[in-house]
């Protein structure tokens, strides 16, 4: 074990000198908590470190210990890629994996080097610890490139890995060429999405209704960017052999639910209602198959004895009990958490109480283009019991879409639709929370999406858009039926961001709103198990509250709430956990160099939120709540001090210690701002 370096001279246990008798008294921890300072105890306290920024860092994040190269141009990059790969320190896959230099099915045309003599020259000192492969019992699948190499048994690579512990989910090569070419059939959504009228945006979805039906095709009006049902215009000029225009009462034409049909259609269509005698959850009438003599394809309702009608209706569809469930009460579950909700950091949180997990973010467009890294964040550990995955997008056919291709793909539990995500990116695609902003939208995804798996479809939002403009309680009550099973409103607006506290009296008004048979789960500054409690007890139609920023600054919050109790963990044990973390993955992203410094690239983006954590010893007001500013203070020991230090190089020195020396060159800046506090409610 790497002994763990000095961070700054231990606490004086005596109390500080004044220099004058006029100094006014020292607030009080009533008064620093009303002015969302941490209360550490005086003798902790300590001036805060100076530290010297250079000018071109000012704006970086994490205590300004990046240095901001210069910008190169894409061919330069490339070229310099293409130079790195000829030299001896990238060893070819196939040879290091085998350990013969003739193994490279490509043999001298190979752009990488086959040396293997020269390889291991140059190669970094190998890592302490045991290669996390071997402690498995497996071979390592790294072989020569392993940074563990000398804990190899043998150096060859595996032939057949055992199944017990494979990660699930993986994205195979046919899928992906399948999505790259625009031939992946996508037969359930673009039935529904033809179904309730909406405009689709398929390329081939032209080939799609050729192929499943290739006597009839039915096109809706392209011309018209339509919603819902209730918002359809007729604007195609009807047949006057097939169809009588209709016209109310006050001669203005009126909107119905389809496209130009072979008979006439009633003045008003009436929403379809769940009738409880379906045929088998098929949501198909016997007495209207028996008379009408239907042909069912995909949800749709094509009459057999009228082959040049393309009237299409709506038919009903499975009542949410007859789809899986899940029960969320009181379970823990991990929020979907951008860049540092990993695949490792899940399986941490598992170790650590949590019940639910649930992907990152993955955008419905780089799925359905076969993009391998959106991919990734679908992957699931086997420890992961009931884990869902949470997609985003602004257009019903491609989150349905979406829907079905994981459907048909992936493991999952449930799929949750992001509509609350912040980020100026997402916002300005019309996806995230800017859906907030149409509710009529936000019914045709969920009518579409629910309908094209039997897998619970949950969402996510916050309270509104704009602050002070809430709109989740306008949904809450109709959302369960227009098919999901389970709601998640983040007390926030997209406006507030992180700067205040969450509204969970908005909270508690949603569930009161919402229908028994629809999960409401809470999210918003559950950072103890007080908190918990107080969510769960002040609002019984509260099933669940979901973890999110809590769990990045304590994951051992989970063992907090499972436990009742205020866990003063010490610097050992949250080194252990980091040291689990460095583990899980090393296994997930390899115990390469490449995989090393991937580890370590997401092991500092996570100490960017540990170092907020202030130990329970050294607080006179316990819990700790998220939005109190942690002064500068001491640790009990050094090495509670260097996590306590919100400076990246201190992040570095920790990451040092799990996973080596970092490369020459090396800087680091955290993608995302951990410390985001209101300036004006905090002085």
């Amino acid at each position: 074990m790497v002994a763990t370096a000095p961070a700054t001279d231990p606490p004086d246990s005596s109390p500080a000198v004044t220099t004058g008798s006029s100094a006014p008294p020292p607030p009080t921890p009533e008064e620093l908590v009303a002015r969302a300072v941490a209360p550490v105890k005086p003798a902790f306290l300590r001036p805060p470190p100076v530290r010297e920024v250079p000018k071109e860092e000012g704006k970086a994040g994490g205590g300004g210990a990046v240095v901001t190269g210069e910008k190169k141009s894409k061919r330069q990059l490339k070229r310099e890629r293409q130079q790195e790969q000829k030299s001896t320190s990238h060893l070819c896959i196939s040879v290091g994996k085998s350990g013969n230099a003739d193994s490279c099915k490509y043999g001298t045309s190979c752009r990488f080097s086959h040396d293997i003599n020269a390889y291991l020259s140059q190669k970094p000192a190998d890592l302490e610890g045991t290669c996390p492969f071997t402690v498995l019992g497996q071979l390592c699948p790294y072989g020569l490139t392993c940074r563990f190499l000398g804990t190899h048994k043998d150096n060859l690579a595996p032939q057949n890995q055992p199944e017990g512990n494979h990660e699930r989910n993986p994205l195979s090569k046919d899928t992906q060429k399948l999505l790259w070419k625009n031939n992946y059939k996508f037969p359930k959504a673009s039935a529904q999405i033809k179904l309730l009228g909406l405009k689709d945006g398929n390329k081939n979805k032209g080939k799609e209704a050729n192929d499943d039906n290739p006597d009839e095709t039915c096109e809706l009006n392209g011309n018209v960017k339509t919603e819902s049902l209730s918002t359809i215009p007729v604007n195609v000029e009807p047949d006057p052999t097939l169809c009588k225009e209709i016209d109310n009462s006050e001669g203005e034409p009126l909107a119905v639910n389809s496209v130009q049909c072979g008979e006439p259609r009633p003045l008003k269509k009436s929403k379809v209602e769940v009738d409880e005698t379906q045929n088998n959850g098929t949501g198909v009438h016997e007495n209207a198959a028996e008379s009408e003599g239907l042909n069912l394809s995909n949800g749709l309702k094509v009459p057999s004895n009228n082959q040049s009608s393309c009237r299409v209706d709506l038919i009903t569809t499975p009542h949410l009990r007859e789809k899986k469930i899940i029960d969320f009460r009181e379970k823990l579950y991990l929020a979907p958490l951008t860049t540092v909700g990993n695949l490792p950091f899940r399986r941490l949180c598992k170790t650590l109480g949590a019940d639910i997990t649930c992907g990152e973010m993955a955008m419905c467009t780089n799925l359905l283009q076969g993009q391998a890294s959106e991919w990734a964040l679908l992957r699931r550990h086997p420890s992961e019991d009931l884990f869902g995955v949470q997609i985003c997008g602004p257009y019903p056919d491609t989150v349905a879409r979406t829907v079905e291709l994981v459907d048909n793909e992936c493991s999952v539990d449930f799929i949750d639709i992001n509509m609350g995500c912040p980020i100026d990116i997402v916002v300005n695609k019309g996806a995230g929370s800017s859906l907030l902003t149409k509710p009529m939208r936000i019914k045709s995804i969920v009518q579409a999406a629910s309908t094209v798996t039997e897998k619970p479809l949950t969402v996510k939002v916050r309270t509104a858009f704009f602050e002070g403009r809430n709109r989740a309680d306008s949904i809450v009550s109709d959302i369960y039926d227009w098919g999901a099973s389970a709601i998640t409103i983040h007390g926030r607006s997209r406006q507030q961001r992180y700067s205040k506290l969450a509204d969970w009296d908005y909270i508690y008004q949603c569930a009161q709103k919402a229908p028994d048979n629809l999960h409401v789960i809470g999210n918003g500054d559950v950072f103890s198990f007080t908190d918990w409690n107080k969510h769960i007890s002040d609002c019984t139609k509260i099933s669940t509250c979901m973890i999110a920023r809590g769990a990045l600054i304590k994951p051992w919050l989970f063992t907090e709430i499972k436990e009742q109790r205020h866990w003063d963990i010490t610097s050992g044990e949250r080194l252990n956990i980091l040291k689990d973390f460095a583990h899980f993955g090393l296994e997930h992203w390899g115990s390469d160099s490449k995989g090393v410094e991937t580890t370590r690239h997401f092991l500092l983006e996570w100490l960017s939120y540990t170092c907020r954590y202030i130990p329970v010893g050294l607080l006179d007001v316990i819990p700790q709540r998220l939005n109190w500013r942690p002064p500068s203070y001491y640790g009990r020991d050094d090495l509670e001090t260097l996590m306590a230090s919100d400076s990246a190089a201190d992040w570095v020195r920790i990451s040092e210690m799990l996973l080596g020396k970092v490369p020459e060159g090396f800087a680091f800046a955290p993608k995302h701002k951990s410390n985001a506090y209101d300036r004006a409610e905090n002085g």
